[in-house]
């Protein structure tokens, strides 16, 4: 990797001008402070990068070459390793100065000490709520966002052409109507259980799996118990293989997908990666917000893509500059929305990409979502909350004390 201090000269008229900023709390670098011809000769940036997004982010790599000297030197990694090679790497001094990668990561970077806070100053209110509140932990930001990705609920419009009603009975109801083999699908991952894609369900009887601070950042309070989770449970069951049996635990995300995609199913609760398939299939629909079944917003999980700076950094001001002022623009956003299309977390660009149905659908759910949590804690979550699910859905355990039971051993395991 090629790394190289700032020059001592930048680095002095930085330091000066901090010390003499006169109490201002904007410590964000602007392009004017880190940039001007040759201004970076001879330092350089390593960026990871995937396939898909590699030509993005060589445009604006390209444009910041021009403008400061600073050489970026992009390097193509496959995005299921790029985690653990930076959890690997830089502790050594070998990792990049940026990559990109998912916000769920981001407990495991903060413990392990390998990200670095960044500071998007007022450029943080051009992106959705979610996407700067699923890089937020303890109050502070460590990610550039620039993609979100949620569950949303996919209508058959041949099956059903009127919107989807805006609660899940009568959208069930509708269902029905159709004729169709069942009146609607989810993944539930077979007997495994699936707590990500039935989370809008269970946010809408307000039983959010942690509390959240005011700024978006989780505690490990469990928020799933009391009145509300004991709700959700028990109308889980009510609607499992053992009552009306809307859900099923015969169900993976390949039969689901299957079912709505042969027309057997009008409504499917599914994620952006079902898409092409049913394009594929010659399926007419349209992507809808999850209707609520507990009254309140059903909010699903939201995934949020980004690119997190080095706790290792030779240059972390020249990155952050890259960062905030050169990836950050509706130009480079849109570019990066070009070569991997997914909801855009830059406000602007998702309003102009919105006019795309399918889009524009994902996008209104995601306003409705909430980050899944990247504290450390929820990786003790996951197996005791999908089993929980699928043994009610099944019918094989008695709702309110296979929920009580689930939330005492996640207790256990959190500590506390």
């Amino acid at each position: 990797m090629r790394k190289s201090a700032l020059p001592v000269a930048m680095v002095a008229a930085v330091a000066l001008l901090a010390a003499c900023s006169g109490g201002s709390d904007d410590t964000t670098p602007t392009a004017e402070a880190t940039s001007g011809e040759g201004a970076g000769a001879g330092t350089s940036l390593t960026v990871w990068v995937d396939e898909n997004r590699e030509p993005a982010v060589a445009a604006a790599a390209e444009d910041f070459e021009e403008s400061t000297g600073v050489t970026v030197e992009l390097v193509q990694k496959n995005f299921e390793d790029i985690r653990a090679d930076f959890l690997a790497q830089v502790p050594t001094g070998e990792g990049p100065d940026i990559t990109v990668g998912a916000h769920d990561w981001l407990g495991s970077l903060i413990v392990n000490g390998v990200v670095d806070s960044i500071d998007l100053g007022e450029t943080a209110a051009d992106f959705e709520p979610v996407a700067t509140e699923a890089f937020t932990y303890d109050g502070q930001m460590y990610g550039l966002p620039y993609a979100l990705e949620s569950v949303a609920l996919v209508r058959n419009t041949a099956l059903v052409p009127e919107p989807a009603p805006a609660t899940f009975d009568e959208m069930i109801a509708a269902g029905r109507a159709a004729g169709t083999k069942l009146p609607f699908v989810i993944n539930t991952n077979g007997t495994a259980g699936d707590g990500y894609n039935y989370y809008a369900l269970q946010t809408s009887f307000g039983a959010p799996v942690f509390m959240q601070e005011e700024d978006g950042s989780y505690t490990n309070e469990l928020g799933m118990g009391g009145e509300p989770g004991h709700a959700f449970a028990t109308w889980l069951g009510q609607n499992g293989m053992a009552g009306s049996g809307v859900f099923s635990t015969d169900w993976t995300d390949e039969i689901a997908r299957q079912e709505f995609a042969d027309g057997n199913a009008p409504f499917a609760i599914t994620g952006p990666w079902a898409i092409t398939g049913f394009q594929e299939a010659g399926v007419d629909f349209a992507v809808e917000p999850i209707p609520s079944a507990g009254g309140e917003t059903a909010a699903p999980f939201v995934g949020v893509q980004g690119f997190y700076l080095s706790a290792q950094s030779d240059n972390a001001l020249l990155a952050q500059d890259f960062l905030v002022n050169y990836l950050s623009t509706p130009e480079a956003q849109r570019a990066l929305y070009d070569a991997d299309p997914r909801v855009p977390a830059l406000l602007s660009v998702a309003e102009d990409v919105s006019s795309d149905p399918v889009i524009g659908g994902f996008v209104a759910q995601v306003k409705n979502g909430t980050p899944m949590p990247s504290i450390p804690e929820m990786a003790d979550v996951w197996d005791h909350w999908n089993a929980a699910e699928a043994a009610i859905i099944s019918g094989s355990s008695e709702p309110v004390a296979a929920w009580d039971k689930m939330l005492g051993d996640i207790q256990s395991s959190i500590g506390g």
